[in-house]
């Protein structure tokens, strides 16, 4: 059985999702529930559960406060929230997994059998949350998956993206490259909002902080400070053209 603890400040919430694990995830005893942060503090200091279903927003503080009070927390941990764009936002960029009220029991499910198959959140992947989201500051660092293990990049660092099938190959500034087992969309949908990226063709997303040139002949093409040549499409010729005008 997978042991699991329930922290949210509302009754009917904890309620809920109690239902649905023994619903649709027999697997998972819940030994404990909290309806906040010193309430859930005092009780994962008396009980090890595998894992904590974790509210962001409660009375008296925020599941992240609850963290920072407890330190390292050898659980694994599935957020849940309903509202707080930001958090979602940066749960994204550190590449941790987050729950959106109400629960989907398909979602539910399979957040519950990652916990099966992995160990607790690395330190370095939460505390790329942590910052972010405690001090509200723009989203700066990224966590990236590749087959072997989970790198946390500086954003400002990556020079340009590639699209290879299902996956994306970043390129970064020190001349390192990542094969990344997501694909270039995700990572358009992440960057080209609040940062300097820019789609400029189906199978390229670059920094424009690294353009050198935009070559207008042979259908047009960004040069890089790496010096790599990425084709520009048709339909974002006159995007890339205002971009490196109002530069």
């Amino acid at each position: 059985m997978i042991k699991a603890v329930i922290i949210d400040d509302i009754a009917q919430a904890r309620a809920t999702l109690k239902e649905d694990l023994a619903t649709y995830c027999p697997t998972v005893e819940v030994i404990g529930e909290a309806e906040g942060v010193v309430s859930g503090a005092k009780l994962l200091r008396k009980v090890q559960p595998d894992v904590i279903f974790l509210d962001i927003q409660m009375q008296d503080g925020s599941g992240f406060d609850l963290l920072e009070v407890l330190g390292d927390i050898p659980s694994q941990i599935i957020f849940t929230t309903a509202h707080d764009t930001f958090a979602i936002k940066a749960f994204r960029f550190s590449a941790l997994d987050y729950l959106l009220k109400p629960v989907d029991p398909d979602l539910l499910v399979a957040a519950v059998e990652k916990v099966t198959t992995n160990s607790a959140i690395p330190t370095e992947r939460l505390q790329v949350l942590l910052d972010d989201v405690q001090e509200k500051k723009q989203l700066t660092r990224l966590a990236l998956h590749t087959m072997e293990k989970i790198h946390i990049v500086q954003i400002s660092d990556i020079v340009r993206c590639e699209s290879s099938a299902n996956y994306t190959i970043f390129y970064f500034a020190d001349k390192r490259q990542l094969l990344v087992t997501k694909t270039l969309k995700e990572f358009d949908n992440l960057l080209s909002s609040g940062h300097r990226f820019l789609r400029v063709h189906q199978s390229h997303l670059v920094n424009t902080d690294f353009i050198k040139e935009f070559v207008k002949i042979d259908g047009g093409y960004l040069v890089m400070t790496d010096k790599a040549e990425v084709p520009v499409s048709s339909r974002k010729r006159s995007q890339v053209m205002k971009m490196i005008n109002a530069l």
